[in-house]
């Protein structure tokens, strides 16, 4: 399994809505972070799982909640670029290196 490292802003994005949602309702911060977590997981084991987006990237959707993942494999391991809602500012990620 390849190993995953988090862009800087990827990391603040998947704390401040995990932090929202834990807001709302006590333990659901805690079950967004567990399904982002997994849909990392799998993309260790099958890095090519999600759609394209662009040349080199690629989106996953996440279980449950209304965000996506946005990453980059690179040798042997795995970028994660963004941790977006679907719904905001579509393609702001998309000039992260």
């Amino acid at each position: 399994m390849i190993r995953a490292f988090f862009h800087a802003e990827a990391e603040r994005e998947l704390d401040e809505a995990a932090g929202f949602y834990e807001s709302r309702v006590p333990g659901l911060g805690k079950s967004f972070s567990a399904e982002v977590e997994r849909t990392i997981r799998l993309l260790r084991e099958y890095p090519a799982a999600g759609a394209p987006a662009g040349a080199k990237r690629r989106r996953v959707l996440v279980d449950r909640f209304p965000y996506f993942v946005a990453y980059e494999r690179k040798d042997d391991s795995l970028i994660v670029l963004a941790v977006g809602h679907q719904k905001r500012r579509p393609g702001y990620w998309r000039k992260r290196k």
